[in-house]
């Protein structure tokens, strides 16, 4: 009897610590041409190992509520263990009652030269910089992480976002691109973390706690009340775009969600959106062609 709660017990322990993220590595080496695939495919083992297996917060999460998340690494050149690639992350959640998961964070940085020798483990220490793969790979852990949390918290996932600074701080010695202000791309790993910290864009973090929890989540119960709370953020996004015409995040926010904001205000109940369109075409104009799609 003894043994059996022992076992019980255990088992619950590692459903309710399990690690954060269900991800997806995937390294494409096609650009490449090269025959021998062998090293691309222990990368994409050693890194689908490093993500998954690792244990990156001290939540806990359950086998259901782990992060669903996908990161493709593109290499374009190789040479001697030196990659110039670029990476893609994704990042959905469940919605309430329902089977759907709606996406969270879309991001493509082009800025991932490493440097990697097969077997070569991947040690990560957040007061040090170790390698800029362990780096790359490690900031934007906490990155999806925190993406994952402000969906469901007022102002979730700040926390996650400071560790992601914390190993960006390391990395700016490095000497590789992406980590500092002086690289000359706007949407790079340092305005990243700045935009996302900054108080000039607290906004965002509103926009992702409303959208999501407030109104995806509650389309079970009343899908024209969700629809409205949905609409609002729009609202609270032009505030941000008029203090920061055009920003980083604004154009992340919609590069992760235009195609779900024509679904969600083409279908089901009706609510009045001639101001929705109105607002949609003034803060994220990059997408009328789709705001043109909706007819209600």
């Amino acid at each position: 009897m003894r043994r059996f709660l022992c076992l019980l017990f255990c088992s619950s322990m590692l459903l309710t610590t399990a690690q954060e993220l269900n991800c997806k590595v995937t390294v494409n080496s096609d650009k490449i041409g090269q025959t021998n695939q062998q090293i691309f495919q222990t990368l994409e083992r050693s890194l689908n190992d490093f993500v998954n297996k690792r244990k990156w917060t001290n939540k806990r999460y359950t086998n259901s509520e782990k992060i669903s998340s996908n990161m493709l690494v593109n290499v374009s050149q190789f040479d001697s263990g030196n990659f110039q690639a670029s990476i893609q992350l994704q990042v959905s959640r469940p919605v309430y009652n329902s089977t759907y998961l709606t996406p969270v964070f879309f991001h493509k940085d082009n800025d991932f030269a490493f440097q990697y020798i097969e077997f070569q483990p991947l040690v990560f220490n957040p007061n040090n910089f170790e390698s800029n793969l362990v780096s790359v790979i490690s900031y934007y852990v906490y990155i999806m992480i925190g993406m994952d949390a402000a969906t469901f918290t007022p102002d979730g996932g700040k926390e996650y976002f400071a560790i992601a600074q914390q190993i960006l701080n390391q990395a700016q010695q490095s000497g590789f691109k992406g980590w500092n202000q002086a690289d000359n791309n706007r949407r790079n790993r340092f305005w990243l973390s700045d935009n996302l910290q900054s108080n000039t864009f607290k906004e965002f973090h509103q926009v992702m706690y409303q959208y999501h929890r407030q109104g995806l989540d509650l389309m079970h119960e009343d899908p024209k009340k969700a629809k409205v709370k949905i609409s609002n953020t729009f609202n609270i996004l032009s505030l941000m775009n008029k203090r920061r015409p055009n920003s980083f995040l604004l154009q992340t926010f919609f590069d992760t969600k235009s195609d779900e904001v024509l679904s969600i205000f083409s279908d089901g109940p009706q609510i009045s959106i001639t101001r929705t369109v109105e607002t949609l075409n003034k803060i994220a104009p990059f997408y009328a062609s789709k705001w043109e799609g909706i007819k209600f």
